[in-house]
């Protein structure tokens, strides 16, 4: 087994809206990140397995950052990211409002594309063309 580090040429990332609650931040990243393995499964890595045997479902194979800013910098994000054609998932506000998959398609569906209040987009693809879709997000604390 190498144990030279490992690099990838792609990234995962999730900005968030800095103006979310703890709790928020946590549950829209969740469901922003949750499509990618079926829509890109090649970002999953091999099933684990602890010492005694026991089988765990398999993660990504790389980090996912998560930034945050402002309502514009997700706009602009937002736009950049279409532009690209990058895989993406969005979370609006109005999402909060709903329980189920079926009522957030619907609440997506509802808006257009210029219109969607975000407060999350995740993003996936080559390393400078995610960096480029981010400009002006800072880490997440």
């Amino acid at each position: 087994m190498s144990t030279e580090p490992i690099r990838f040429d792609t990234k995962i990332a999730v900005l968030l809206r800095e103006d979310l609650e703890p709790w928020q931040r946590l549950n829209v990243t969740a469901f922003l990140v949750s499509g990618l393995g079926s829509t890109v499964p090649e970002v999953i890595g091999e099933p684990y397995e602890d010492a005694d045997g026991v089988a765990y479902m398999p993660m990504f194979r790389q980090p996912v950052l998560v930034f945050e800013g402002s309502k514009e910098t997700l706009t602009a994000a937002h736009a950049r990211v279409l532009s690209r054609a990058l895989p993406r998932a969005v979370f609006t506000s109005d999402l909060f409002g709903t329980g189920n998959d079926r009522d957030n398609r619907a609440a997506v569906r509802a808006v257009a594309t210029g219109e969607l209040d975000l407060v999350g987009l995740a993003v996936y693809g080559p390393r400078n063309a995610v960096d480029k879709v981010l400009k002006g997000a800072r880490m997440h604390p």
